[in-house]
């Protein structure tokens, strides 16, 4: 993926500067906070605690929780295309797939039974979109996951595209164990880390947190609005 460009920072900066009547600050030292309580929640956590704690707060985000072992997943997901009636799937193409001995199902297993298996081709450019809006189900890979919130952080690509997560009228996110962490802290640590380190990140990073809920100013609750309207979190041991 080309890295981008940033194009006219220094003129803007010091003419933003010379609005606000000052001299150009280019040295900037990060705060040293007193207390930072947002580092001490669940921090002695095992990941066995942090699937317990993601499991008690799907219940609040009105999301399907199952915990499988590897080899158990294909069933697991079979079982939740019975129960969302799904003929039709769209996915990234993750190589996660292959190590979950998923891409034999996506590629021969459900074509023959049937089902319209769409796997993101960035080369078929708005297809891939047209495919994610008419999927009965999208599925995707967690690539770090909140357990406080019940979030899943999914890193976008060419190859993994935003909107398998966001048309279809369900959703399932395959979230391998290691990703689990406690909370948004230790997320965004750890994409500050790969910028420090100089690796190339998502041009778009996604916190998902269970299906579309939507409110009202009297807090009348609609699911579905500006997503699927169901989604299952399956928790997979891979280490």
């Amino acid at each position: 993926m080309a890295q981008g460009q940033i194009i006219g920072r220094e003129p803007f900066l010091n003419q933003l500067a010379a609005k606000l009547g000052r001299e150009r600050k280019k040295d900037v030292q990060k705060p040293v906070w007193k207390h930072a309580p947002q580092y001490d929640v669940l921090k002695d956590a095992t990941q066995d605690q942090l699937v317990e704690v993601l499991k008690k707060h799907c219940e609040v985000i009105h999301t399907q929780f199952i915990e499988t072992k590897a080899e158990g997943l294909l069933q697991v997901i079979e079982e939740v295309f019975t129960q969302y009636e799904v003929n039709r799937v769209v996915t990234w193409n993750d190589p996660r797939h292959e190590e979950f001995a998923l891409l034999n199902h996506l590629q021969t297993k459900w074509p023959a039974e049937g089902k319209a298996v769409h796997i993101w081709d960035p080369s078929l450019m708005e297809k891939n979109i047209e495919a994610a809006e008419k999927a009965d189900v999208g599925i995707t890979y967690s690539d770090i996951t909140l357990a406080e919130s019940g979030t899943v952080v999914l890193f976008s690509s060419e190859n993994k595209g935003r909107t398998v997560s966001l048309l279809p009228k369900t959703y399932i996110a395959i979230i391998p164990k290691s990703t689990l962490v406690p909370r948004m802290t230790q997320a965004t640590a750890m994409i500050q880390k790969q910028v420090e380190e100089g690796k190339n990140i998502a041009s778009c990073i996604d916190f998902i947190t269970g299906p579309s809920n939507s409110a009202d100013i009297e807090l009348n609750l609609i699911v579905g609005v500006h997503g699927p309207i169901k989604a299952t979190y399956i928790v997979v041991e891979d280490k």
